[in-house]
């Protein structure tokens, strides 16, 4: 069992060694959390949830209608579950999904996660470029990896911008959605546009040479 006070609230936690982290909550998921505040009107998800400590100290928060936690881990899921209960959140919506694949739910103002940055990027590919669509205007994805340039290349491009804070040898990403439109299409929609346009132009010589 790991007892755990973060943001004033004491909790604690059943593992098991399959799962992440099994011995003592992980310092990612502490400096990812220390840069979060959680407010009555949030609406959150807890992406990779893992044995339930972001989702859980957000249902405590702000009540446990508010947070939704999923993880591609059956066991994580069981203990998330049981550690809901542990910690007197029984009713958070705990879901078994590969990333967002069973998450039907929009408009989240906060989608948290601790992603797997040890294997290859198509699992984190997913989180942001998804995690986008499925946040509301002015939503926020918040990651912590160890790795710097990939996460701030890829969140810049979809969000059109991210903040970095360096705590303890972790990145904590936070990104902003500011607009309804990925980024990276919309900087691909203007330059074909622009091509479109120099096409245009050149056949309009053209004719004139004509």
């Amino acid at each position: 069992m790991i007892f755990a006070r973060i943001k004033d609230v004491d909790m604690a936690f059943e593992t098991t060694p399959s799962i992440f982290s099994p011995n003592s909550i992980d310092n990612g998921t502490l400096a990812m959390l220390s840069v979060v505040d959680f407010l009555p009107s949030d609406k959150v998800l807890d992406l990779g949830c893992g044995y339930g400590v972001v989702g859980i100290l957000a249902g405590k928060l702000i009540g446990e209608e508010n947070v939704i936690m999923c993880d591609v881990s059956e066991q994580a899921v069981e203990y998330a579950a049981i550690n809901s209960r542990i910690n007197k959140v029984p009713n958070i919506r705990i879901l078994l999904s590969d990333g967002y694949k069973n998450i039907a739910d929009k408009e989240f103002t906060l989608i948290l996660s601790n992603p797997p940055y040890h294997a290859d990027f198509s699992v984190p590919k997913h989180f942001i470029e998804t995690g986008f669509q499925k946040l509301v205007v002015g939503g926020k994805l918040i990651m912590v990896t160890k790795r710097l340039d990939w996460y701030k290349n890829k969140l810049t491009s979809v969000f059109g911008g991210v903040k970095v804070h360096e705590i303890n040898g972790y990145y904590v990403f936070v990104a902003e959605k500011r607009t309804a439109v990925i980024k990276e299409r919309a900087k691909t929609t203007a330059h074909l546009s622009k091509k479109l346009q120099r096409k245009q132009q050149r056949a309009k010589r053209n004719r004139k040479k004509d």
